[in-house]
């Protein structure tokens, strides 16, 4: 796999939920081999899934950083790591490093450094969930998380739905998953009974559930989604 005197940065993909390991292709794996230094999300989770996909790794032949919110000490180690032409493997907690992740930063810092970045193949919970809405996927936004508050909260829905329709524009955003069921009764309340809801929870998961209906068929069947991790799409009906 090839180097520069920048240093080599791989995007390694992590399984959406431990029990579908067969999201992840197995050329991964030669990635993780050529890293001498990971920055992870969580070590703990990271260390489990890189001995999953390589049982013979030596976790203590590594190094290994918290990004945490990536601050500046962490830039400077990754900075650092990328001057002495190391290669660098971020890992997010789950699906894709710079997608709706902190390891965004460490990216642009890699970019900014002239190192090589090599993005690699595996599954996002946000293109899944597009993918399996049937909403329109050429003209899409990401809003990420929308208010806790429950006033701005109606108000952010109002916003995303008028966007979606005035501007043809599919619109995915995403909650704790213990608030979930908050935003949903939000949605149903404030959204136009016409608008079109995708949901979808639990993804790669044997509980995986995705569905798409309009606001006035979900107030009739209302799932539960307590800490069930979950897309919320919205879009033209």
């Amino acid at each position: 796999m090839p180097g520069t005197n920048n240093g080599t940065v791989y995007l390694i993909p992590s399984v959406i939920d431990d029990r579908a390991p067969a999201t992840i292709p197995a050329y991964i794996a030669d990635a993780v081999k050529a890293c001498s230094v990971f920055f992870v999300e969580n070590e703990r989770t990271a260390r489990r899934f890189l001995k999953s996909i390589w049982k013979e790794m030596v976790i203590d032949d590594y190094e290994w950083h918290i990004i945490h919110k990536a601050e500046q000490t962490v830039r400077s180690i990754f900075t650092a790591a990328l001057k002495n032409n190391k290669t660098v493997g971020i890992i997010s907690e789950a699906g894709c490093p710079g997608i709706a992740d902190p390891g965004q930063i460490l990216v642009a810092a890699a970019q900014s450094a002239g190192a090589l970045v090599k993005p690699l193949v595996g599954p996002s919970s946000i293109i899944l969930a597009l993918m399996a809405s049937g909403m329109n996927g050429q003209h899409f936004r990401f809003a990420g998380y929308l208010p806790i508050d429950n006033a701005a909260r109606a108000k952010a829905v109002k916003a995303v739905e008028n966007e979606a329709i005035t501007k043809h524009c599919t619109q995915i955003f995403i909650e704790t998953p213990y608030r979930n069921n908050q935003l949903l009764d939000t949605l149903l309340k404030t959204c136009n009974p016409l608008t079109s809801l995708c949901i979808a929870a639990s993804l790669t998961s044997p509980e995986e559930y995705i569905k798409t209906r309009s606001i006035a068929e979900w107030k009739k069947d209302k799932p539960d989604l307590h800490k069930k991790p979950a897309i919320f799409i919205l879009g033209e009906n």
